[in-house]
This record gives C-alpha cells, sequence and structure tokens, in this order.
C-alpha cells in the first residue's frame, strides 16, 4: 500500500556539517552534495543531530540550508532540520527552508522543555498550518527527553502535510502501531535497524552511514524491495559493525565526522562541546573501517 511520501522513500542522507578553521566549509559541502547525486541517494537532510544544528548560529543554519538546496538544484531532494524547542523559533525556520526552496522539513520534537503530548500536537499543528512543504516528525526521545506517544502521531497524521515519520524510539512495537494505523511514510533513525523497520512497513531510513556508503545503504533497501531478503540480509549483516560504530563508540556525530576525515573526505573538524574520538576509540573505528574495505 502506497504511503503518504512515497517520493522520500529509499535513502535519506543525514549530511554533516564540514568545518574548516572553525567556519562552515561550503566547498565541500557541495562536494558531499555531488558526491550524494552520483550514488543515487534520494534526499538529503542538512542541519541535523548530524549536522550539529546545535552549535551552528541561526545565520549558519539558514546559509548551509539555501547552500545545501542550491548545490543539489533539484537533482536530489533535500529535507531541511528545522525543529526547535521554541515554536516560534521552529516556524521562523521551517518558513525559512520552503521559502529557499527545501522540498520537505525535517522537524525534531521539541527538547529539554519536554511539551505534554497535546504540547506536542498543537507544536507540530502550527507548523503544518503555516507552510505547505511535506513535514517529517522526528521522534528520538534519546535526544529531547521524551516519546511522542503512537497516538498523537496518529492524530497528526489528520493534518494532511505530516507525511513522514523518521522512527529514532528503538520500538518496534511503536512503529507498527503508527503503520497500522496511518499512511504515514516511517522512515528509520536508525541506521542499523533500517531491514527489521522495512520489513514491517517502513519504506527507508534517514542514515548517517549513508555519508560514507550510500551506494551499500542503497543495495540493502533495492535487494528487499525487490523481495531478495537473503540479500538484503547480507547487507544488513556486512553494514552492521559500521552502523554500530557510529552509535556506540560516542555520541553522533563524532565518530562519522572521525570516519570521514579518515577515509579523505572532510577536516574531521567538530564544535565544541563536541570533542574529538579518544585514541583507542580512533583505534578502534580504524579497525572497523579497515575491515569494511573503506582503508
Amino acid at each position: 500500500m502506497p504511503t503518504r511520501s512515497e517520493q522520500f522513500a529509499g535513502l535519506s542522507v543525514a549530511v554533516i556539517t564540514p568545518f574548516r578553521d572553525g567556519q562552515v566549509d561550503f566547498d565541500v559541502l557541495q562536494q558531499q552534495v555531488e558526491f550524494q547525486i552520483e550514488a543515487g541517494t534520494v534526499c538529503l537532510c542538512p542541519v541535523g543531530t548530524t549536522g550539529e544544528s546545535p552549535t551552528l548560529s541561526h545565520q549558519e543554519h539558514e546559509r548551509v540550508i539555501a547552500a545545501t538546496v542550491e548545490a543539489a538544484a533539484g537533482r536530489i531532494k533535500v529535507m531541511a532540520g528545522t525543529g526547535s524547542n521554541s515554536t516560534d523559533e521552529a516556524l521562523r525556520l521551517t518558513r525559512w527552508a520552503a521559502k529557499t526552496g527545501a522540498d520537505a522539513v525535517l522537524v525534531v520534537a521539541p527538547y529539554y522543555n519536554k511539551p505534554t503530548q497535546e504540547g506536542f500536537y498543537q507544536h507540530y499543528k502550527a507548523l503544518a498550518e503555516a507552510v505547505e512543504v511535506p513535514i517529517c516528525v522526528y521522534n528520538i526521545p534519546g535526544r529531547t527527553g521524551k516519546n511522542i506517544e503512537p497516538e498523537t502521531i496518529i492524530r497528526m497524521a489528520e493534518l494532511p502535510n505530516i507525511t513522514m515519520v523518521k522512527e529514532a524510539t528503538g520500538s518496534m512495537d511503536q512503529a507498527s502501531q503508527i503503520l497500522a494505523a496511518t499512511d504515514l511514510t516511517v522512515l528509520s533513525g536508525d541506521d542499523s535497524l533500517t531491514l527489521p523497520l522495512m520489513s514491517i512497513g517502513g519504506r527507508g531510513v534517514i542514515s548517517v552511514v549513508g555519508n560514507l556508503i550510500p551506494q551499500d545503504m542503497i543495495a540493502l533497501i533495492r535487494a528487499f524491495e525487490s523481495g531478495n531478503i537473503v540479500e538484503a540480509q547480507r547487507w544488513h549483516q556486512k553494514l552492521f559493525p559500521l552502523c554500530r560504530d557510529m552509535l556506540s563508540l560516542a555520541t553522533n556525530p563524532i565518530p562519522i565526522k572521525a570516519a570521514m576525515r579518515m577515509v579523505g573526505r572532510d577536516t574531521g573538524q567538530l564544535r565544541m562541546p563536541m570533542t574529538p574520538l579518544t585514541p583507542a576509540q580512533e583505534a578502534k573505528l580504524q579497525e572497523t573501517l579497515t575491515d569494511y574495505g573503506l582503508l
């Protein structure tokens, strides 16, 4: 059964924000966009968690969205991160992304101030009524401090342009409940859960590891969609150590930035309070990348 935003099914990549000498490196950002287009990625998600949005100024946040849209030039979709724990700020960013030409927006649940379920609903309703682009509800209670309950997401699905969920609760039961009750396009927010989520009706992933090996994630998705479950499982097992390291060695995006540096595609620079991997963590990551065949 087709879901509400089938055009976003497949691989979306939560792109890093490259820094050089403390500033956003727009030349490298453009290179990352070209790399993803060549790989056949469906959509880019700039300025999310992986894009270090918490440490970007508002002006930088807007400039990264604009630069990504400009570099994409209609050749790949752009789903810009526009969430905030202030509804007014999320509204401003969401309107700005829509006006700039983003194809959709990725809106993380308001974090830290922990709204009630009614507060979550009213927050997304305000955004849905302000713009016409599709909205992806990003539910990641491990970072925000509170789960958007499935009943609330099912209620949000009554709003026409709430069309997607980035599912990062780790709960297949929660995902199953949403999939059974709505036609929302559910995308995995955890690389290692892409295949399990697709097996219950998920339509793809918003990926961190896709910064490194988009073509392999695409191969997993295609294998599953063509009914070749054994091939999909083979890709899942190959990708798993890499996916695990990206989330377990240190907080995202510390490991992916280190990996991008190791393969020569980024400086690996982070902004405080994010700090680099320890020598032991570096060695572990290097081993995983070597085993994978990337080094």
